[in-house]
């Protein structure tokens, strides 16, 4: 890489005008700032190789950038580059080796990301959320520019799968966030489906009394019964709705099938093994306010069946927790 100087500030403002980066929210944006540097390549400067390998991509600012493949007699031009186009986002996404070469036209301006003198296994588990959504980035501007999206995607499915797992789950417990029920609801939603949310009693007691790692333990113990209830359905998902609200979101099931899962979680979550008796406090022993329903037999409108759900599952555990409830079409409106 060719470069003449670099640039110390960087204008988050700018930032935000980029496509690459339009659908990142302010943590992420400013994640992008804090882990990037601009750069200036002179007229006919050298921005990448062939089989060198694609470790950043390039937001240019200003300017122009011709990627091209030689060949006996001449080039092959690829593309050629202006401001506010994104080069080599797929590549760097798959951490590819580049077959082709480009250079700047005339004096041009660019973002990198990751900086000079970073890599992105540097603080890949720094911000794991955070630079998957940016990867995630980069297939949606791959997609938009590529004619060919259908073959590429096949070519790379389990990648892509693998991405987008990691995008949407929760780095805490390994549930789906509920971002995933939000971004994927029209494609899982099937008639009918269940929604059973839970919220384990007493849990600001657990972590005031046995601290925040107590907390987190407890966490990951209901992560892995919840996990294990999609396993013996064979279908559904997992899902870690915020704080230490969780549940199951369940296609193809039934009000009596809900009904029964939701008591079996409730024993489950009460068989859990107790926190023991130290230093003067009792065993803690868990039990958990849990809140199912159905769509479309309890309302036919899924965002507010969640929302009713939500406010349900919040209300009854406030009222002293440590039961089951159908939410029902009456109390969804």
């Amino acid at each position: 890489m060719e470069k003449s100087s670099v640039f110390p500030a960087i204008d988050l403002e700018a930032i935000k005008k980029l496509s690459l980066f339009s659908l990142l929210q302010d943590g992420d944006l400013q994640f992008v700032v804090d882990h990037s540097s601009l750069l200036q390549l002179r007229h006919g400067g050298r921005l990448f190789s062939e089989n060198q390998r694609a470790q950043h991509i390039y937001a240019l600012m200003e300017g122009t950038v011709r990627v091209y493949r030689l060949r006996q007699g001449g080039a092959d031009e690829l593309a050629w580059f202006t401001g506010g186009d994104t080069i080599g986002d797929f590549d760097f996404a798959r951490q590819a080796v580049y077959d082709a070469r480009a250079d700047a036209v005339d004096d041009s301006v660019l973002l990198m990301f990751p900086g000079f003198g970073m890599a992105l296994e540097d603080f890949i588990y720094e911000a794991p959320q955070a630079v998957t959504r940016i990867l995630l980035c980069c297939i949606i501007m791959m997609s938009s520019r590529i004619t060919m999206t259908h073959k590429v995607t096949v070519d790379n499915l389990s990648w892509v799968q693998e991405l987008q797992r990691r995008a949407y789950e929760d780095p805490g417990t390994g549930l789906w966030q509920q971002s995933f029920l939000r971004d994927e609801m029209n494609r899982i939603l099937r008639q009918p489906s269940a929604l059973v949310m839970l919220k384990p009693d007493r849990f600001k007691e657990l972590n005031d009394t046995r601290g925040h790692a107590a907390g987190d333990e407890a966490m990951v113990r209901i992560a892995m019964i919840l996990k294990t209830f999609t396993r013996k359905t064979g279908r559904g998902w997992a899902v870690r709705f915020k704080s230490n609200e969780t549940g199951l979101f369940i296609n193809n099931c039934g009000i009596e099938k809900a009904g029964k899962i939701a008591r079996a979680l409730g024993k489950a979550i009460r068989g859990m093994k107790p926190f023991p008796a130290q230093e003067g406090l009792p065993a803690f022993n868990f039990s958990a306010t849990i809140v199912w329903t159905v769509w479309p037999d309890d309302g036919r409108k899924w965002d507010s069946l969640l929302e009713g759900t939500a406010a349900a599952l919040l209300h009854f555990w406030r009222a002293g927790g440590n039961t089951i409830v159908h939410c029902r079409r009456k109390q969804n409106g």
